[in-house]
């Protein structure tokens, strides 16, 4: 019996060993190549990576000024259905406020008005904030140490607040919600297109 070589062996290439030599070389990447490609990545990466840290900052400023919003929208929605007065401050251990307000901040219903937590009295603590990043600041007004919201909405006190943060290496960056006696809030914006944000009165955002 005869037998005939089928038509795709015939039209399938032979792979001699110079051909696999070649194809093994077009694969490869040379020495020269491999450095330039390093280089540019190097370069692009050294361009970018500013506008990334930049970037990511600016999401932070952004989102704690959105926290700290909430966190006054809910103490002042409180004080309003409780009757209470509702305070937002840094708490010690003893139930006392303090001005770090980098730290944990803290909203309680003050029941029996004395301007602190009293977790004896069974006082409620509505909610808390964590702290901010390591290294950057928050302040309010002239180191007032406590947010007091009374059953009307309107605050505690006879002129308005500010907080303000400020992101280290970053004062650019700065943002700010000024608090009114009414209770209503606001976040700083860039008014002026300069790249920092101002209040309302054209004051720049600064926490020295």
């Amino acid at each position: 019996m005869l037998y005939t070589q089928s038509n795709c062996d015939k039209k399938t290439p032979k792979i001699t060993s110079s051909t696999s030599h070649q194809i093994k070389l077009s694969l490869g990447m040379t020495l020269i190549e491999l450095m330039v490609s390093i280089g540019i990545t190097s370069i692009l990466t050294t361009i970018a990576l500013p506008s990334v840290n930049s970037f990511i900052v600016q999401l932070r400023v952004d989102n704690e000024i959105s926290r700290l919003a909430r966190l006054l929208l809910t103490a002042r929605n409180n004080a309003i259905y409780s009757g209470d007065n509702v305070i937002i401050c840094p708490l010690e251990n003893n139930g006392t406020c303090s001005v770090n307000w980098h730290e944990q901040l803290s909203v309680f219903i003050d029941t029996n008005s004395n301007q602190q937590f009293d977790n004896a009295n069974n006082e409620l603590l509505i909610t808390t904030k964590g702290p901010i990043t390591s290294g950057d600041i928050l302040k309010y007004a002239k180191n007032r140490n406590k947010i007091t919201y009374q059953a009307t909405g309107h605050l505690f006190g006879l002129s308005n607040g500010t907080l303000r943060y400020c992101p280290k290496g970053y004062e650019e960056k700065s943002r700010a919600i000024v608090v009114a006696r009414s209770g209503r809030f606001y976040a700083s914006t860039d008014n002026n297109n300069d790249g920092h944000d101002e209040t309302r009165s054209n004051q720049k955002i600064i926490c020295d």
